[in-house]
C-alpha cells in the first residue's frame, strides 16, 4: 500500500512506520519539521494545517491516510491558550485532511483518524465499549468534534476508523517512561485515591490494531485501543512495583497534583474503564493482554 501518515515521527507514529516500513508499505510522512529522515520506502512531506499547499497531492492516489497529529496532552499547563492549541491541532488539521479528501480524484479506500478515550469522560467503574455515550469535559468535547471531523469523509466513500486509544505503554515514552525513574528507586506509588481506571495498551498493540484495521475491511467507526483487561491506578503502582521488585507503596496526594498541573491533573485523577468490544468480536489477538506481561517486557 501507499500510505501517507501524520504524526510519523512521534510516540506511535515512529514505531508504526518503522513496522508499516518493514513489511513493504511506501509511506509518506506529513511533518512539521523537515528532520532528517531515513531512506528507504519513505517520504518526508512539510505540512502545515490548516493551509493548503503541495502535501494534499499526496493523498489523491494514496490507499489510506494514518491521521496520528495532534499538541501532546501532557507537558504544558492548560491555560486556556493552550487548551485551544489541544483542540485546534486535532480538529483543523483533521479537517484538512477530509479537504484533501474531497478535492483528490483518486481517493483514499480508508482513513484511519486518532481519538482517545478521553472522549468517554469519567465513568467511575462502568465497563465502557463503543456505544457508550461521550463525556462532558474539556477532552471529551476536543475528542467529539476530533472525531466528528473524520466523520465528513464518509459520505466520500472512504473508509473512517476512529480509533480510541488509551494510555499506551513504552519504556521509549509516554507515561511509562515519566513513571520509571521513581518507581526504579522505590518512590512509586498510586496517585489519588488509587481506585480511578486506568485503560492501558502496549505500543505493540496500538502498531498492531492500526495494521489490521487498515487491512481488513470489517472495521469500521470507534473502534477502542486498550487492553482487554484494565486496571486501577493501585493495581497498576503494585504491578509495576512487583515486575521492578521494588516497593510501590508511596502515594500522589490528588491535591497535590491539582496544585502542580491544574486542570491536566484530571488526566491522573479520573479514569475510564475501557473495553475493546469491536476488536475482541472481530478476532484481533492482543500480543499484551495483561498488564503485568506489558510491563515484563519493558522494564526487565
Amino acid at each position: 500500500m501507499r500510505l501517507v501518515v501524520t504524526g510519523g515521527t512521534g510516540f506511535i507514529g515512529s514505531a508504526l512506520c518503522r513496522v508499516l516500513e518493514e513489511t513493504g508499505h511506501e509511506l509518506v510522512i506529513l511533518s512539521r519539521t523537515t528532520r532528517p529522515q531515513p531512506g528507504g520506502r519513505r517520504r518526508l512531506v512539510v505540512w502545515q494545517p490548516p493551509a493548503s499547499g503541495p502535501w494534499e497531492r499526496e493523498l489523491d492516489g494514496a490507499d489510506g491516510v494514518i491521521h496520528l497529529a495532534g499538541e501532546s496532552v501532557v507537558g504544558k499547563r492548560w491555560t486556556p491558550a493552550q487548551k485551544q492549541r489541544l483542540a485546534e491541532s486535532r480538529v483543523k488539521s483533521t479537517r484538512a485532511i477530509v479537504a484533501a479528501i474531497t478535492r483528490a480524484a483518486r481517493k483514499p479506500a480508508v482513513l484511519l483518524n486518532a481519538s482517545a478515550i478521553g472522549y468517554y469522560g469519567p465513568h467511575g467503574d462502568e465497563s465502557l465499549d463503543e456505544d457508550a455515550l461521550p463525556g462532558s469535559d474539556f477532552l471529551a468535547q476536543v475528542c467529539q468534534q476530533w472525531e466528528d471531523a473524520a466523520r465528513d469523509a464518509e459520505p466520500l466513500g472512504v473508509r473512517v476508523v476512529r480509533l480510541r486509544i488509551g494510555i499506551v505503554l513504552d519504556c521509549d515514552g509516554g507515561a511509562l517512561a515519566k513513571m520509571l525513574p521513581a518507581f526504579r528507586l522505590g518512590l512509586g506509588g498510586p496517585v489519588g485515591t488509587g481506585r480511578q481506571w486506568m485503560s492501558w495498551i502496549h505500543r505493540d498493540d496500538v502498531v498492531g490494531l492500526i495494521r489490521w484495521a487498515l487491512e481488513d475491511a470489517r472495521v469500521n467507526g470507534a473502534m477502542n485501543a486498550a487492553a482487554p483487561n484494565p486496571v486501577t491506578m493501585r493495581q497498576f503502582a503494585s504491578t509495576l512495583g512487583r515486575v521492578l521488585r521494588r516497593p510501590a507503596v508511596l502515594p500522589v496526594p490528588g491535591a497535590m497534583l491539582r496544585l502542580l498541573l491544574g486542570e491536566m491533573a484530571q488526566l491522573l485523577l479520573t479514569g475510564q474503564r475501557v473495553m475493546p468490544a469491536k476488536a475482541q468480536a472481530l478476532g484481533y489477538g492482543f500480543r499484551y493482554p495483561t498488564l503485568e506481561e506489558a510491563l515484563s517486557a519493558e522494564v526487565r
